[in-house]
């Protein structure tokens, strides 16, 4: 039977692809992405699929049993684009999918989470079999702030003392090849976040402890962050979709206990401590 991952070429899909590597023979892995010479690394069959392009997807998904659709990167399209997804799957005759959400995307605040609770809507009325995994934030998303924090001697966020249950992409990967490689997941849909939370005051002392120097973090009202990143050339909507995520996070939005990530992989997620040194060492 052949899986088959979407965003093959993307920083989780590849993580994916990597972990399914040992648990299910190459040959059985089919790579779905919008360049395939892109993937010729990845050691397993690539094709085109690209979501905007559903005649793609059509020729693409012949054969294929299970399919992982990691969630498109186009905020805004996603539901469209995963509509494309789901339908061309169903006419090719795929029996589940696998689908990348958010955490507690029924009830998240998160400008994030319509499109996802879209997306779990039509997986739920497609007729195919389903699992839903609902990631948490990556903790990637805050140590793309390191580089800044050393330049400015200050982290600085909207997300006040919010706990943050952030873990690894490749914990999050993991998981994906846990559930796609083995058999009693169908139906089922995972809370998944890292087994320790943090808030970014204690970020930014972690981050003090490893560098040497003394990283404070400043907390911002959402409208001041929102500026700074603008500032800092991101573009003004999404600098606003950053600062409202933080605001989110200060009211319990990136929170979760339930250690189910750590249940699926079988072992602690990765520790702040690991990412933070990661990124100094970057």
């Amino acid at each position: 039977m052949t899986i088959a991952i979407t965003g093959a070429t993307g920083q989780l899909g590849r993580l994916i692809v990597e972990r399914l590597k040992t648990r299910v023979a190459p040959a059985r892995l089919r790579a779905l992405v919008r360049t395939p010479a892109k993937a010729a690394d990845l050691g397993i069959q690539a094709l085109e699929a690209d979501y905007d392009r559903p005649s793609t997807l059509a020729a693409a998904l012949a054969g294929v049993d299970t399919l992982m659709l990691v969630s498109s990167s186009e905020v805004g399209r996603r539901t469209e684009q995963h509509r494309h997804v789901i339908e061309a799957a169903r006419a090719a005759g795929v029996r589940r999918i696998v689908y990348t959400s958010l955490l507690h995307a029924d009830t998240s605040e998160l400008s994030l989470a319509g499109e996802h609770r879209d997306t779990e809507r039509m997986l739920k009325d497609s007729g195919l079999a389903w699992t839903i995994l609902r990631n948490g934030w990556y903790t990637e998303n805050y140590m793309g702030s390191v580089p800044g924090a050393l330049a400015g001697g200050v982290l600085v966020g909207s997300a006040g003392q919010g706990r943050i249950a952030s873990a690894a992409r490749a914990d999050y990967a993991e998981a994906a090849a846990v559930v796609l490689a083995d058999a009693g997941h169908e139906g089922r849909t995972y809370e998944l976040a890292g087994d320790s939370a943090y808030t970014l005051d204690e970020l930014a002392a972690e981050l003090s402890r490893q560098s040497g120097r003394t990283i404070p973090y400043r907390d911002l009202p959402e409208a001041d962050y929102a500026a700074i990143l603008a500032g800092h050339g991101l573009p003004p909507d999404l600098a606003r979709a950053i600062a409202g995520w933080d605001a989110g996070a200060s009211r319990g939005a990136l929170f979760d206990d339930g250690h189910q990530l750590s249940a699926l992989i079988g072992r602690p997620t990765t520790p702040l401590s690991e990412s933070v040194a990661a990124a100094l060492r970057a």
